[in-house]
């Protein structure tokens, strides 16, 4: 089996980042890795990042390195992966993409411990580089350029050594002598158990000369050094290494001499006996002058300088820098910027302000003494930018609780103080400069230069139906009068454009105005009898179509005059027109389209043949707009780009065709639907690149970003008109009209799918539940974070301060409290201390409701929702926690279930009311409800509660399943149990027993993280390595009640996504698919796969058809609720009718019902109904298996049936209750190799 997944939205989380100048000499860039992806990043003059390159490289990148050789202006970037092989690239910046320039085999695939690939280290002088495995091998390629300027590699020189671990490598600079590198390692072949070890600095050496690589010396470091920061050597600096170990930083160099060692500064407040760990570094070196960041676990910046004299070092310097969040890279830009890679939540881009200079008493100097700081704001780092991240993401759902026809993504992600729920909805993100109201509702807009030697819009000009307004754009926008601008202001704009020199031309309904730069106006008339109602304009050709089906064509000379060129009947109503951009180094455009009832035609303006068609296309709906447009495509990398003939139809289609440059001849002619309304185009430019705003029941924007054709939705309301605007405050812009308001946004972060809003949390969160109603749409999140001060606490803590802070007379109490007030570093707790909380929100308003935070060390693990049968009709929240827990190793002191139940306060809140706890003996890791009760997996244990009065009522128990319980889902009394560490167990409840049976479980232990169902026999899931698989019960157990044994689950495929997955979720899927699979109904449903490192996929479950015994579930909301709709139900006494139809013969599909006379038996008959009461149904209806049932669309009838969509034909079925599900799983078995798949 071979399934599709889509990649909605690629891996936010970097795990390597590096800087250089990849594109172009002298130019500042970055280069991250997001998992499988490699990305270029510029910074822009305004300080923002902008992706410039994007590839998925299909494999896990380990490392990166920048390489540059020797005389060079341009960086190399070396890419260490688990593909065993060492990748050399560079990046091409005419064709925008990265060019492999070598790739050298040296192992197997996959991360190994000792196939290199782990750790990179490149000679600082661009001569060799080395990569090293986690143990046992190093590898060194020499690296040269031949006669022809080409990067050439040399074969690799190896340096193994048997039992031998890796911490760090780094290229040491030593000038221009023999290469040098640097490692920190661990030999552990005599090691006996309980032993110390020790661990040693190892420089290894490359005699270009000899071509043989050696271990040049060994000496012994910090038994707790894991990093190592090479420090600039020959002209620049003494050269050797900083050793980075816990609490402290020191310099080594291979010939020996003293050992300079500093500590690292402390925070106050923080435990003395807890280690900081460096873990990341960058270095800033210009010429003289070099100096290092290091950055600690906890996100502080350490300024670290040397005083050296003649190569010989008298000591270290080390100073708090600043605190920022922590990050897996940091990297320092010559330009003044430091970028953060973060570790959770946003990465962001700061500038400096300061190197900090400034002696604030916590700088060490040459001294071993202890040294201690305060937090404090920013002071030498201003934020400039922010990329978004999800990272980790911890629970995602999916419901369009905003009402708004699409659904939303609701995501838990970040965590301590880069906790937030993120709102992801589909379109591009877009932010609102401005919002005016106007006297009336407009008709459309633009915006025009008043000389064609400006580079900003003068005037922005909106019509109206018997009206036109005109503003003036400056640093405010202002109206204008008449006099002033030289409009016509008591007619309707039907179009506006610069033209010549210093002229605007405004076209109304009974001529063309031509206004001079003196405000002189000349006037050209429509014939009698006739008005103008469409016109193209350039700034040297004039096009207007006339009531009727003329066409007038004028040209425009350098002083702004116009002459009529030709004249055309169409014989038909021109319903829109448009010209072709005019080609570089050209006056006159040489296209024309024009658009009438059911045709669109192309029309040349070249001299030679004006007016002549060349090209016609017919439509299927009238069109509404038209738009030629040149834009770059990936299929085309020349200069001139591809031109598009785009047409909006008035059903609501776009077509976009491709009219050659040449001929004028259309081809590949492509379609999407945009919505209910007409579609209305309009050209505006993005990043200097011409783009096509496309109108209708919503915004889409159809742009080129990195070589590729992009048609994305607008996270926006619906706009009327738009045009684009440029001005010194916003250089790119668009002016849009919105029913009576006139608003001014702009495109953000281009290549995204989703647009993203968040409400910040208190502590890490773990589960979100919906809890939606009729009236209002909420969720509820848990938080939980261990080692940490509770909020309550904190704000005890920080009341205390501020008490002391008063009473010693200090009058910066914002400097006291910030560190409670900020959270730079929420404060450590002890192991086995929690801070947890319950959050009920407002998702559309990004509003929180209700806190409700949690005490006695209690940590929230799981969450659900359900209703309990002794009290229908209200909604309950059970809340699954473990106090004292500790991680590793693990212990605890018992779990508690926490019940609430949604109500309301005295105004008509929503809120959570306590109704009580229950204690149990294990960590309750899963919750589920189950006809009317509750499923709780309380450690290996799977039970059934109920709910009491003072606590829950254990019903029912299972002790036979092999490790802790870590997901449940139900269908019918069919119980899916995942074991944390032996996949999925197949399990049945039996209600006249009050038993849970065990009757199948698969094949394969698997460490399950999560899993759904896909149909009744069939689930996807995953585990924490990455895998994928779909389960699939045999027939021969799935149509059995009890079976003797345990039988094993199919394994219908599995596949690797390199990544964690944590979260399955079903859901209605036909928006966010691509165009290709849109266009087939088959494809309605997908399980949305979303990965610890926030990346979030799209497998189709409609990839199964086809396959044996594979069949469309019946599990989804919004199936229910359309079958729901075309069911008549009744019920009278001891009588339950049940309508539907389309599923018998012609002559009988008018009605069809099923009749219980008594609760024992029930008949199929299709005579009892009157015809006025059928409702039809939709022609496709899904063939399921018949166990399906649907107590949540008909919930009063009990009878233990279902829809049974096969070929029933004109008999009658006497079906005993207690013989039902036998009888109808004969019926199953008999007609279930006639049943195929048949989408909804």
């Amino acid at each position: 089996m071979y399934l599709y997944h889509l990649t909605l939205q690629k891996q936010s989380a970097i795990n390597v980042s590096i800087f250089g100048n990849f594109s172009a000499p002298r130019v500042q860039e970055l280069v991250v890795a997001r998992g499988s992806i490699l990305e270029l990043l510029r910074v822009e003059a305004d300080g923002k990042l902008k992706s410039i390159a994007s590839v998925d490289v299909f494999g896990a990148i380990r490392s990166l390195m920048p390489f540059r050789l020797t005389g060079s202006n341009v960086d190399y970037v070396v890419v260490g992966s688990d593909a065993g092989r060492i990748t050399i690239l560079e990046f091409d910046g005419d064709k925008s993409m990265f060019k492999k320039v070598h790739r050298e085999t040296f192992g197997r695939s996959g991360c190994r411990r000792i196939v290199p690939g782990e750790h990179l280290a490149a000679d600082p002088r661009g001569r060799a580089v080395m990569i090293a495995a986690m143990e046992k091998q190093k590898f060194v390629y020499i690296l040269n350029r031949d006669s022809s300027a080409r990067l050439t590699i040399s074969s690799p020189l190896e340096s193994h050594k048997a039992h031998t671990v890796t911490f760090h490598v780094v290229g040491v600079d030593v000038g221009f002598e023999n290469p040098q590198f640097a490692a920190l390692e661990v030999e552990y072949s005599e090691l006996e158990e309980g032993e110390e070890y020790e661990k040693m600095l190892t420089f290894y050496e490359l005699d270009l000369g000899l071509n043989h690589l050696v271990r040049k010396d060994s000496t012994p470091v910090h038994a707790r050094s894991n990093h190592l920061v090479a420090v600039p050597g020959g002209a620049d600096g003494p050269g050797g290494v900083l050793v980075c170990a816990e609490d402290m930083v020191s310099w080594r160099h291979i010939e020996g001499g003293a050992d300079v060692c500093v500590p690292l500064p402390r925070c106050e407040g923080t435990d003395d006996a807890a280690p900081i760990l460096i873990t990341a570094s960058t270095t800033h070196k210009r010429k003289g002058v070099f100096f290092f960041l290091l950055q600690s676990e906890h996100g502080d910046l350490y300024k670290v300088t040397m005083d050296y004299e003649k190569g010989e070092v008298r000591g270290l310097d080390v100073v708090y820098f600043d605190t920022v969040p922590v990050g897996a890279a940091i990297n320092m830009l010559r330009l003044g910027f430091l970028f953060v890679a973060a570790e959770n939540g946003n990465h962001v881009l700061y500038q400096f302000q300061s190197l900090g200079d400034d002696d604030d008493g916590s700088v060490v100097r040459r001294t071993r003494e202890r040294v201690y700081f305060k937090r404090r704001p920013l002071q030498n780092l201003v934020l400039i930018d922010e990329i978004e991240s999800l990272h980790p993401l911890t629970d995602l759902t999916v419901k369009d609780l905003a009402r708004e026809g699409t659904p939303q993504l609701y995501a838990l992600g970040g965590c301590k103080r880069n906790a937030a729920t993120r709102v992801l909805r589909h379109g591009l993100p877009m932010a609102e400069m401005a919002v005016s109201e106007l006297p009336a509702n407009p008709t459309a807009v633009w915006t025009v230069k008043r000389t064609a030697a400006d580079e900003f819009d003068t005037y922005m000009v909106v019509a109206f139906v018997n009206a036109t307004l005109v503003l003036s754009i400056g640093d405010t926008v202002e109206e204008v009068s008449e006099a002033q601008s030289g409009f016509f202001g008591t007619a309707r704009t039907i179009a506006v454009h610069q033209i010549g020199d210093d002229s605007v031309l405004q076209v109304l309904p009974s001529g063309l105005r031509n206004i001079r730069a003196d405000k002189r106006v000349n006037e050209w008339r429509a014939p009698a009898n006739k008005v103008i109602e469409h016109a193209a304009v350039n700034s040297h050709q004039i096009v207007i179509a006339l009531g009727g089906g003329e066409l007038y064509y004028f040209e425009v000379d350098p002083s702004g005059q116009f002459s009529e060129v030709a004249k055309k009947e169409v014989g038909r109503n021109v319903l829109c027109l448009d010209m072709s951009p005019v080609p570089e180094n050209r006056r006159r455009a040489r296209y024309l389209a024009i658009g009438d009832a059911d045709t669109v035609r192309v029309l040349s303006l070249d001299p030679d043949n004006c007016m002549q068609s060349l090209a016609l296309q017919s439509v299927p709906s009238p069109p509404s707009s038209l738009a030629l447009i040149e834009m770059q495509c990936e299929a085309e990398r020349n200069a001139r780009g591809t031109l598009f003939l785009n047409i909006g139809l008035q059903d609501g289609v776009l077509l976009r065709t491709v009219l050659d440059n040449i001929t004028g001849e259309l081809t590949d002619t492509r379609r999407r639907f945009l919505g209910p309304r007409p579609v209305k185009l309009s050209k505006i430019t993005v990043q200097g690149e011409p783009a096509l705003l496309a109108l209708s029941a919503r915004p889409w924007l159809c742009y080129a970003f990195q070589n590729k054709l992009h048609l994305s939705p607008l996270s926006y309301m619906r706009l009327d008109s738009a045009a684009s605007f440029c001005s010194e405050q916003c250089s790119e812009g668009v002016v849009a009209i919105s029913g009576g308001t006139l608003r001014i946004i702009v495109t953000e972060r281009l290549g995204e799918l989703f647009h993203q809003s968040e409400l910040p949390l208190s502590y890490t969160p773990r589960k979100v539940v919906d809890v939606t109603d009729s009236d209002r749409s909420l969720l509820v999140s848990i938080e939980a974070e261990h080692r940490t001060v509770s909020e309550t606490r904190r704000v005890e803590a920080g009341g205390a301060m501020e008490v002391e802070a008063h009473a010693a007379g200090e009058e910066d109490e914002d400097e006291v409290n910030w560190e409670y007030e900020q959270k730079i570093v929420p404060p450590t707790g002890a192991i086995g201390s929690w801070a947890s909380c319950i959050r009920l929100f407002d998702p559309t308003e990004n509003e929180t409701l209700q806190l409700i935070e949690l005490q006695d060390d209690e940590a929230a693990v799981t969450i659900c929702t359900c209703t309990f049968a002794a009290r229908r009709g209200e909604t309950f929240v059970v809340v699954g926690t473990v106090k004292s827990l500790v991680p590793a190793p693990r212990s605890h002191s018992g779990g508690v279930l926490h019940v609430y139940v949604i109500g309301s306060d005295d105004n008509g809140a929503s809120m959570l009311q306590f109704v009580h706890k229950t204690e149990v003996e294990d960590v309750p890791g899963a919750l589920c409800p189950f006809q009317g009760r509750i499923l709780v997996g309380v450690g290996k244990l799977l039970r059934i509660y109920d709910l009491g009065k003072k606590k829950m009522l254990r019903k029912c128990e299972n002790k036979s399943f092999p490790s802790m319980v870590r997901s449940i889902l139900t269908q019918g009394d069919r119980i899916i149990v995942g074991c944390i560490a032996h996949s999925v167990l197949f399990a049945k409840y039996s209600r006249g027993e009050n038993l849970i049976h065990i009757f199948a479980d698969d094949v394969a232990p698997r460490w399950i993280t999560t899993c759904c169902f896909l149909d009744f026999d069939t689930i996807a899931g995953g585990d924490k390595f990455g895998n994928v698989f779909i389960l699939r019960l045999p027939k021969r157990v799935s149509l059995r009640s009890r079976v003797k044994g345990l039988l094993k689950i199919s394994v219908l495929t599995t596949f690797l996504l390199l990544e964690t997955c944590f979260l399955f979720c079903l859901f209605f899927c036909h928006c966010l698919l691509p165009p290709p699979l849109q266009k087939s109904n088959a494809i309605r449903h997908a399980v949305l796969i979303s990965t610890r490192t926030s990346c979030i996929r799209l497998l189709p479950i409609d990839s199964l058809i086809g396959q044996p015994d594979c069949h469309l579930p019946f599990l989804f909301e919004q199936t229910q609720q359309r079958v729901a709709k075309h069911l008549i139900v009744r019920r009278r006494a001891h009588l339950t009718r049940i309508l539907w139809c389309k599923f018998v013969p012609a002559k009988y599909r008018r009605s069809r019902m099923v009749t219980a006379k008594r609760p024992s038996r029930f008949k199929v008959d299709a005579r009892h109904l009157p015809i006025s009461r059928v409702i039809p149904l939709h022609n496709h209806i899904p063939r399921m298996h018949v166990h399906h049932r649907v107590p949540q669309i008909v919930q009063y009838i009990q009878l233990l049936g279902c829809l049974l969509c096969d070929r029933i034909r004109q008999r009658e079925l006497v079906i005993q209750r207690q013989g039902a599900v036998k009888m109808l799983e004969r019926l199953a078995k008999v007609r279930h190799h006639e049943a195929t798949p048949v989408p909804f």
